[in-house]
């Protein structure tokens, strides 16, 4: 949905642009017969967006490590080597 339009000091025309629920999408400029978009930048969904995706990183991470991890295994048999079967 289009706002009204206001007209700054330097003669730029602006005119807003939302939607129907009320975010702010951004902003036409028109000067000088060109007009121009300016979108506006939703920082929180950014981060959110952000946070999800490392959350989910580390989860599949953490699962990765428990099914097999990447430290070696020391949980060996050590019977069969040979300085035990001297003995």
């Amino acid at each position: 949905m289009f706002g009204t339009p206001y007209q700054t000091a330097d003669g730029t025309t602006v005119i807003p642009v939302t939607r129907a629920g009320g975010g702010p999408l951004g902003i036409f400029t028109v000067r000088a017969g060109s007009a121009k978009w300016v979108p506006a930048v939703d920082a929180t969904r950014i981060v959110l967006v952000s946070l999800l995706i490392g959350l989910v990183t580390s989860v599949f991470a953490g699962v990765a490590m428990i099914r097999r991890p990447p430290w070696p295994d020391l949980r060996g048999d050590i019977s069969g080597h040979p300085a035990w079967r001297e003995r």
